[in-house]
């Protein structure tokens, strides 16, 4: 992927980058914002009665200089409900999801999730709950198609986040592509193949990394999980987690949807997203 500066300072040095490959062909765009002591990352959860609202509309609301849809949710039913961990404002949402089935098989699972401390700094992990309590794991559990595994609490440490995001799988870890599909239980489904995308990770130096790629184009295909963590590795991630995708990736910078939303300029109603916000 050729990338190139968009904008060299949307705000206090956030850069904004357009990256085309016109071999596969694939779009994406990637905003670097970093660390330092005016912006911080948050998680944006919709007021709504139906529990849904625009990226952007989160964006304004909250005051977010730059958002990317959040976490999966559930469709068909009002209020939605967040498939997984979702925590706002210190206010626990939605527990974890302990377990799936997959091929009539019950799995136990902790998917990757994005956490962020009282101080601002974040962390990419292996997450789940008990109790209302978030526990994080450096390595998630060994499931592979057709041989569940067993989730060790013991294996685990207490997660003391203020807020926090399951998704999945992560993409990248210590340093190094780690795409936990099979272990997080996402093979066999809509989000193992290939499709328009969003991620977020962080530089060692803890710069925050947000990405998006289109999809179901005839200029960008979309892209295999492989494929997006090799795009969120050219930006020096140390870790980096796979988010919601497909019709749901939507990236706004300063107010304006950047990318096309499955060919189109308008947006899906999401549950979450991940904004950058001013400290003050």
């Amino acid at each position: 992927m050729n990338w190139k500066i968009v904008d060299k300072e949307i705000d206090n040095q956030i850069l904004l980058y357009a990256g085309y490959n016109p071999d596969v062909p694939l779009r994406a765009w990637s905003v670097i914002i970093p660390n330092n002591k005016k912006y911080k990352t948050s998680i944006l959860v919709s007021s709504d009665e139906d529990g849904l609202d625009t990226p952007e509309n989160l964006a304004k609301e909250k005051g977010a200089v730059v958002a990317i849809n959040g976490g999966y949710f559930t469709r068909g039913q009002s209020p939605v409900h967040h498939v997984g961990l979702l925590k706002s404002n210190d206010i626990l949402i939605e527990s974890a999801s302990r377990s799936v089935i997959r091929e009539n098989i019950r799995f136990n699972i902790n998917r990757g999730a994005l956490g962020i401390f009282d101080n601002g700094e974040v962390d990419i992990g292996w997450s789940s709950t008990r109790n209302d309590s978030i526990f994080i794991w450096d390595a998630p559990i060994n499931n592979r198609p057709g041989n569940p595994a067993t989730l060790d609490y013991e294996k685990a440490e207490y997660w003391d986040v203020k807020e926090a995001i399951h998704a999945g799988p992560v993409l990248i870890s210590n340093g190094e592509i780690n795409v936990t599909t099979e272990e997080e239980v996402f093979y066999n489904t809509p989000v193992d193949g290939v499709q328009p995308r969003s991620a977020i990770g962080y530089k060692k130096n803890g710069d925050i990394v947000i990405m998006v790629v289109d999809g179901r184009q005839v200029d960008s295909r979309g892209a295999y999980l492989k494929e997006l963590a090799m795009l969120m590795l050219q930006f020096n991630c140390y870790e980096a987690l796979n988010l919601d995708g497909g019709g749901s990736s939507a990236l706004i910078v300063a107010g304006k949807l950047i990318n096309s939303p499955i060919g189109l300029n308008s947006q899906r109603e999401v549950m979450s997203a991940i904004g950058i916000v001013s400290k003050n």
